[in-house]
């Protein structure tokens, strides 16, 4: 997806709020646990560990995760050693509790896991895989923008001031000629920095005409009546970009890599079983959401969010490195320095057993 991140003083600030797909769903900020599967009887451990703890997000962007818990394809990959989950709303705290140790691997979208690699000056974090591309929608009024023109003097909502659909939305802005100050959100059309679970309401009482939002959210509008005027994979190079990301913690990836293969391994399966059995996967995904959050998604919000997500092992790295570009052309980013941001060698590793192609870090991999 696009990305979004501060350095120097406004880093702070944009770490400290949730980013990305991440707010897709973002009610609050605090980890949940989720079930896990049980242990086969007599199952080895791997790497000798009792358990590793991945986290991720609620989330229909999160689909790997989600179906991966819901049919044991995590604790299958571990053996004896327990898959246990925690469950977050928002970037920041799953980036702290990974710098925390609170879990060890993570599903996550571009801007958090960004902000937390260059925050920590490199030594935190690395992404070691792809996980999801696209789900993030223009929706508008359709009695008041009828063509993309129309959009130039409204209101427009974007879930956080630099996450990562904001910047995809000031980098569009600015690529039809319109002047947008990036802070205030005002100029050529007006930006209203909506968290996403208010948007639908935002919406429907027309304080917004439109919004830039991923999925679920988007969804959510069109079933209010929005309308998608644009879909934001149709502005990248073989219409991908990267919304989802798996990270792990440094230390945890020098001491346990088999364990990190082990995930990353069920990752890959979880993806092929997904392709291969998309509806099956689709109520997968819904029944884990159900046990997440105590709420499954109706089917005029769940089907049409399911049809514009891809999951895809590769994290589109290019498409990150441009999205920081985004960032920087809109003000709101100092050039950072994403050298050493991934280590694709474990996936990379899994692939070619499976007789896959190679996946490319866009001359951002560790050396």
């Amino acid at each position: 997806m696009s990305a979004s991140f501060a350095l120097l003083r406004a880093l702070a600030a944009l770490l400290a709020l949730p980013l990305l797909s991440l707010t897709a769903c973002g009610y609050g900020s605090q980890a949940r646990d989720s079930g896990a599967a049980k242990i086969a009887a007599g199952a080895e451990k791997t790497d000798g560990l009792d358990s590793v703890r991945i986290g991720y997000f609620g989330n229909i962007t999160h689909a790997t995760p989600l179906v991966a818990n819901q049919k044991g394809f995590f604790q299958k990959a571990l053996g004896g050693t327990e898959a246990k989950y925690a469950v977050f709303n928002a970037g920041p705290s799953e980036i702290e509790a990974l710098n925390s140790g609170s879990i060890d691997i993570g599903w996550i979208g571009p801007s958090p896991a960004i902000n937390g690699y260059t925050k920590s000056g490199g030594r935190n974090l690395r992404i070691i895989g792809g996980s999801a591309s696209g789900g993030v929608k223009l929706v508008v009024n359709p009695d008041k923008i009828k063509t993309l023109d129309d959009v130039k003097g409204k209101r427009i909502a974007t879930p956080q001031l630099g996450n990562t659909q904001d910047v995809a939305f000031l980098n569009w802005a600015a690529e039809q000629g319109w002047k947008v100050d990036a802070q205030s959100g005002k100029g050529d059309v007006t930006v209203v920095r909506s968290d996403n679970k208010v948007t639908p309401n935002a919406y429907r009482s027309g304080s917004v005409d439109g919004a830039w939002v991923p999925e679920p959210t988007a969804s959510r509008l069109v079933a209010e009546g929005g309308k998608v005027l644009l879909d934001e994979s149709a502005l990248w190079p073989d219409e991908e970009f990267v919304i989802t990301n798996i990270i792990v913690s440094q230390k945890f990836l020098k001491e346990h890599p088999k364990a990190v293969q082990a995930v990353l391994q069920a990752s890959v399966d979880t993806n092929a079983w997904i392709t291969a059995n998309p509806d099956e996967a689709k109520a997968a995904a819904n029944a884990q959401l159900e046990k997440d959050s105590g709420k499954a998604l109706p089917a005029d919000v769940l089907d049409p969010a399911w049809e514009s997500i891809r999951v895809t092992d590769d994290p589109l790295a290019a498409t990150l490195d441009a999205e920081a570009d985004h960032a920087v052309k809109a003000g709101l980013l100092e050039q950072p320095d994403l050298n050493g941001i991934y280590d694709l060698t474990l996936l990379n590793k899994v692939l070619k057993a499976k007789g896959k192609p190679p996946v490319d870090d866009a001359g951002l991999g560790v050396e």
